[in-house]
């Protein structure tokens, strides 16, 4: 699959599910890797309809507090992994930063053991989905990783990340939102650069992502599992 071919995916039509693509972006069978935003406001139809998408586990990278005010609405069946990506602004004094440009390498610092539970769940060749709040951050980061592990050029992974701005409305500029504390924010588009600087702070920390990821609780068995998952 070509990069034009990867920004031209179709995004999946689930009512109240923004972002929800097939995230295998030509490197992983279909419909084994899913990403979307978050899956609270799922309607009895809705989740009918996710259903049918064969997910086997949803990995939600949100916050406890997050989770807590906005919980996801799940088909019986599925299995929930709840892994925050970034420091629990509840338990520790490292806050998120405002900026962007900050933001993606901290998340690169602190969202390892998250990253690594998404390798070790897609490692199993049950359909995955991963998702934050509005599925462009943090999951927009986790993807990439999932993605180039299995072979895709940094093109390609930035191809698929940026498919976020049009999925969200971010192609017109920022979007606000509430936060979890009510307080009204800007969601703003993501930039390759951003994602870049995170994953240049994973390997220069430790080498290479395979090394990030070992180094966050991952097996050399999971990592090669990933390898072995593409399409037929």
């Amino acid at each position: 699959m070509t990069e034009t071919e990867i920004a031209a995916a179709p995004f999946l039509d689930i009512p109240d599910v923004p972002n929800l693509r097939d995230a295998g972006a030509g490197v992983y069978r279909p419909g084994l890797l899913y990403r979307s935003a978050t899956l609270n406001r799922l309607t009895d139809e809705g989740r009918r309809r996710f259903a049918e998408l064969g997910v086997r586990t949803v990995l939600d990278l949100r916050s406890t507090p997050e989770v807590e005010q906005y919980p996801d609405r799940l088909p019986d069946g599925v299995d929930y992994l709840h892994l925050p990506l970034l420091p629990d602004p509840a338990t520790t004094d490292r806050a998120w930063p405002e900026d962007q440009a900050a933001l993606y390498p901290f998340m690169a610092e602190t969202g390892g053991i998250a990253v690594a539970a998404a390798v070790r769940a897609l490692a199993t060749g049950a359909p995955l989905l991963v998702h934050c709040a509005v599925g462009k951050d943090r999951t927009g980061l986790t993807i990439a990783v999932l993605q180039t592990l299995a072979g895709l050029s940094l093109e390609g992974a930035t191809a698929d990340f940026l498919l976020s701005n049009p999925g969200l409305g971010l192609d017109r500029g920022p979007v606000p939102y509430y936060d979890a504390a009510g307080v009204e924010r800007l969601s703003r588009p993501v930039e390759a650069a951003h994602l870049h600087a995170a994953l240049d702070r994973a390997t220069a920390r430790h080498g290479s992502l395979a090394a990030y990821l070992r180094d966050h609780g991952a097996t050399d068995a999971e990592l090669t599992a990933l390898r072995s998952l593409g399409p037929a």
